[in-house]
């Protein structure tokens, strides 16, 4: 059965949309801008696979797995990251970018719903000053595995240097919610991969799921592909812990990425007073306020009042033929929508 097409019970809602938990790709967002800082390619795709890799504990607050609020056709989310970065380009405001109100050395992200069959949500970052981009799309198709339910994300992101004109195409693992009638517990799985083409560089990742019995959990184990494809690094352990790397060229082992003595940094959004009808935030305040106040009645009741709309809005257009139209993304192929605004 295919999750996407029932109404979930409302308990079980994350109380933030699947366009704000995008973000959370960005939580150490200083990883992101270290990228452009190394010289060679060899370090520039290490720098990228850490990135990638110090993300995904970030949007895990909870051990309880949850369900984020499935965006409306038209959402969007905007949020910026201060890194602290104290260069003279902190005076300029990027005002062409995704948030306009931030500086040039902010970390810059927006995200739209533009389709709603399948339902795809299209996001892009950038920081001008280091000039560094990510665009991508990424749709997620749900099923039912007796006491678990699986989440299949479907799509890639590609991260661009623009001063040395590589582009690095990521895709993303699946995530799963265990022991759905008992007590539930999340975990990811699945493979991944990281190319990029100009250099060929090249990263195989693997999410392990628990076994069965015994074996733990969270566990990652990635290789790293040098242009000769000869592999040159092992990284293992934990996604939301510790990550360790060892160099086969130099024997070198090292931490890679400790999740624990790494501080996330906070996304900043405006005020909701101040966003648009079609914000997240503002859009699903309500649905949020009953959550977080235990009125679940109320919050079923908003969050269908939405849901309605959207119904409605697609069958006016239906009877009009009339195609839906996007705000801040273009079509750019089958499936795929790209930021019209990109440095």
């Amino acid at each position: 059965m295919d999750l996407t097409k029932i109404t979930l019970p409302t308990f079980i809602l994350e109380r933030r949309s699947f366009l704000e938990m995008l973000a959370d790709f960005l939580a150490h967002p200083e990883e992101f801008v270290n990228v452009t800082d190394h010289q060679t390619p060899r370090d520039r795709f290490i720098q990228v696979v850490k990135w990638y890799l110090s993300a995904f504990h970030a949007g895990r607050k909870s051990a309880v797995p949850k369900k984020p609020y499935n965006p409306i056709l038209g959402e969007t989310f905007q949020c910026l990251y201060d890194i602290g970065s104290s260069s003279s380009s902190n005076e300029t405001v990027a005002k062409d970018g995704p948030v306009p109100w931030a500086s040039d050395s902010n970390v810059t992200f927006i995200a739209e719903q533009t389709s709603h069959h399948p339902p795809i949500a299209s996001f892009y970052a950038e920081c001008p000053a280091k000039h560094i981009q990510i665009d991508g799309c990424l749709w997620t198709k749900s099923k039912f595995l007796g006491l678990s339910v699986a989440v299949h994300m479907i799509g890639d992101a590609t991260l661009t240097l623009l001063d040395h004109d590589e582009r690095y195409v990521i895709t993303f693992p699946s995530a799963y919610g265990r022991s759905i009638l008992g007590v539930p517990w999340f975990e990811m799985g699945g493979k991944v991969t990281i190319d990029c083409e100009k250099t060929g560089y090249t990263a195989n990742i693997e999410f392990l799921t628990k076994p069965f019995y015994n074996g733990k959990k969270h566990q990652i184990i990635g290789t790293l592909f040098g242009p000769d494809k000869k592999e040159f690094c092992k990284i293992d352990g934990e996604w939301n812990g510790v990550m360790n790397a060892k160099y086969s060229d130099t024997k070198v082992s090292e931490v890679f990425f400790d999740t624990k003595k790494t501080a996330v940094i906070k996304k900043i959004v405006r005020p909701i007073a101040e966003q648009s009808e079609y914000e997240s935030r503002r859009l699903w305040k309500d649905v949020t306020y009953y959550l977080k106040s235990k009125q679940m009645n109320k919050a079923t009741a908003s969050k269908s009042f939405l849901e309605q709309r959207q119904r409605e809005e697609a069958k006016d257009r239906a009877d009009k033929t009339l195609k839906w139209q996007t705000k801040n993304f273009t079509e750019s192929g089958e499936l795929k929508w790209t930021y019209e605004n990109k440095l």
